[in-house]
């Protein structure tokens, strides 16, 4: 009776496991389902991709490069108010992209420009003349005017890159205006801009007065040293007399023997 029993459970046990065998070998595999990319536009618009199972890589995501920026520290523009016949700051400032100093611009009337020196002309073909120089205001300016004090009427033009002009022979205390001019009006004339003349001292003044006070300081040191030699001399034959007094028996500091 029990060797049946144990017959049967074999025979199930043999059974079940080839069962178990031939639903494993003809069972078909397990797909994953696909997966779909969906991509955005410039237009905010869905564009589909193309579908990849599980296999397939990713698409490549492209970042876009960075530039880097180097900022530069600003330089002035290479630009003297004082000097003649230069390039504008405005077009040193487009050209190369300096910086100009302050400037006011060409809607509003411009500062005053400084005068420089009025300076006589001793020598060449302009002897006699009074050279004006002046320096450039921080204002868009189209000409310069320069006015002779007692002849306004007959002010000289000229234009904005120029610093240097030459006037007639002027009087001690004549002033001299430079007068900056734009669109927009001129300049208000100011201490800046106006200047007095005063005839400088000639080098033959300076020369003869050189001559003058060095005689004078020869003369006296001649008379200091003539006055030390009689005094010497005097020291001298006092000396002398009264050794020569001593020596002669006759001498006496009581009187006469």
């Amino acid at each position: 009776m029990m060797s049946i029993h144990r017959n049967l459970a074999v025979l199930l046990l043999f059974l079940h496991s080839h069962l178990y065998t031939h639903a494993a070998s003809t069972s078909s595999p397990v797909t994953h389902p696909p997966f779909k990319y969906i991509t955005i536009n410039s237009n905010n618009e869905y564009e589909d991709e193309e579908e990849f199972d599980k296999h397939s890589s990713p698409p490549e995501v492209v970042y876009p490069a960075r530039t880097t920026l180097l900022r530069q520290k600003p330089q002035f523009c290479q630009y003297d108010p004082c000097l003649e016949n230069q390039e504008p700051c405005e077009d040193l400032n487009e050209r190369t992209g300096c910086l100009c100093p302050g400037r006011s611009g060409a809607d509003v009337p411009p500062k005053e420009p400084r005068i420089d020196t009025l300076l006589p002309i001793s020598e060449g073909e302009h002897k006699g003349k009074i050279e004006v120089q002046w320096c450039a205001p921080s204002s868009v300016v189209t000409r310069y005017r320069v006015v002779v004090q007692g002849n306004e009427e007959g002010a000289l033009e000229f234009q904005a890159t120029a610093r240097r002009t030459l006037v007639g022979s002027l009087e001690p205390g004549t002033m001299v205006c430079v007068e900056a001019v734009n669109k927009a009006g001129g300049s208000v004339p100011s201490e800046f801009s106006c200047k007095r003349y005063e005839r400088p001292e000639s080098s033959d003044h300076n020369l003869l007065l050189g001559v003058i006070g060095g005689g004078v300081i020869f003369l006296l040191i001649l008379i200091i040293t003539a006055v030390i030699l009689w005094k010497y001399q005097m020291y001298k034959r006092a000396k002398r007399n009264s050794t020569d007094g001593l020596g002669n028996p006759s001498y006496s500091t009581e009187g006469t023997l």
